[in-house]
């Protein structure tokens, strides 16, 4: 059974839930370390004000027993405390969309009558639930030694400059020091002037986007495929992390930048390592893919936000009550959200790497997993047997039964 999830719930409403379907038995789940999850999309200077109120707690009610997962749906729920001040108030009419919000084509999609309809369930509280699902993925992709980590690589016009990566340990060293930043960000100098922008965006009374990128290590080749397009992990990956709210551009390694050189320039080569069987890449210009299949290299995505559309500062638009020109009313809002956006990102991308993980090994529970993939080939000549004959393709040909008879 494919891995898959729902989420449900508003904004401001009392609860946002989530299942979780398809998770084998027997993963042990280390609640404190989903606790410590949440709390991480909840930090991040340039946080709104909603970000003090709620205080988000993972509830589980279904599918967890005695600490384990049994195999069966995992129904996840977490409180909206800013509830408490909406339940029992009349709600005023909103008749004026915001620019970049999904306020109007919302409306128009579903013929909502108060754009707060649109706003309560596009809003990115939503990720809180993403991050939730994400968080148990993480733990059963680490119970195969595979980890992920997230940072903030640009906010506005800055930009990080990152020595060059290539080991485990590089990347795990960029973890560590984006946890211990608050703008997420791994280098010193580019967090101290990335403040220094989000600060002079508030007195502005405006917002910042900015690019994150997602990290996974220790990931087995062959997970993913190239023989159907939704089944290349490129694909899933792009469109999972592209999902999230304000995220306009997702790409795997320097795609970008390799779209300018030649291919001569892009693209790995490879060569046996010192042992004289494994077969190893000089570089990882692919990001960890090849024909939506993963290498064994670190998986590398880069994400772009736009500024949060909620500004301090009126924009134009017109008043669908009235049919008269408006402003926009200011709604509580982040002024810069890329250093949580980074966390969903993470979380996003551990569902589609765990489903892909379930994919290839199948299995209703851990025992049935952990010796499928201890058997799985990881790119040594030996696991690599070449027939080295010369062969047919054996069709019929196009034309076989049509000669008359």
């Amino acid at each position: 059974m494919p891995l898959r999830f729902l989420t449900a719930g508003e904004s401001h409403g009392p609860e946002l839930n989530a299942i979780l379907e398809g998770l084998p038995a027997g993963l042990r789940l280390d609640r404190e370390a989903l606790d410590r999850a949440m709390a991480r999309r909840q930090a991040g200077f340039g946080s709104g004000g909603r970000m003090k109120i709620e205080r988000d707690r993972l509830r589980i009610s279904a599918g967890v027993m005695a600490g384990r997962s049994t195999g069966g749906p995992i129904a996840l729920s977490i409180a909206n405390r800013d509830h408490a001040s909406w339940r029992d108030r009349d709600i005023e009419p909103m008749t004026i969309p915001r620019p970049g919000h999904a306020d109007l084509s919302a409306s128009l999609k579903y013929g909502y009558g108060d754009l707060r309809l649109a706003l309560e369930r596009a809003s990115a509280r939503e990720t809180a639930a993403r991050v939730a699902v994400g968080a148990i993925c993480a733990q059963l992709l680490a119970a195969f030694g595979i980890e992920l980590g997230c940072y903030v690589v640009a906010i506005g016009a800055v930009r990080a400059e990152l020595p060059p990566a290539g080991a485990a340990e590089d990347y795990r060293a960029r973890f560590a020091a984006a946890e211990a930043d608050a703008l997420r960000c791994p280098v010193p100098e580019a967090a101290a002037a990335m403040r220094a922008a989000v600060s002079e965006a508030a007195r502005a009374r405006d917002t910042l986007g900015g690019v994150f990128e997602v990290v996974a290590l220790g990931l087995p080749p062959g997970l993913g495929s190239h023989v159907h397009w939704d089944r290349r992990l490129s694909g899933r990956l792009l469109g999972a992390l592209g999902s999230i709210q304000a995220i306009k551009g997702v790409e795997l390694g320097p795609a970008f930048e390799n779209a300018g050189l030649r291919g001569s320039q892009v693209h790995d080569r490879l060569h046996l390592g010192r042992d004289g069987r494994q077969i190893e890449r000089d570089g990882n210009r692919g990001g960890g893919l090849e024909g939506g299949i993963t290498t064994g290299a670190p998986l590398l995505l880069r994400a772009a936000m736009k500024p949060i559309s909620t500004t301090l500062q009126p924009l134009a638009s017109v008043d669908l009550a009235s049919g008269e020109a408006a402003e926009t009313r200011y709604e509580r809002s982040d002024i810069c959200a890329v250093p949580r956006a980074a966390v969903v990102g993470e979380a996003m991308a551990a569902f589609v790497l765990a489903d892909a993980l379930l994919e290839k090994l199948g299995g209703d529970s851990l025992d049935e997993l952990r010796p499928r993939f201890e058997q799985l080939r990881r790119g040594r000549l030996g696991e690599l047997r070449m027939d080295d004959r010369p062969w047919r393709f054996g069709y019929d040909r196009p034309d076989a039964g049509t000669e008359a008879t």
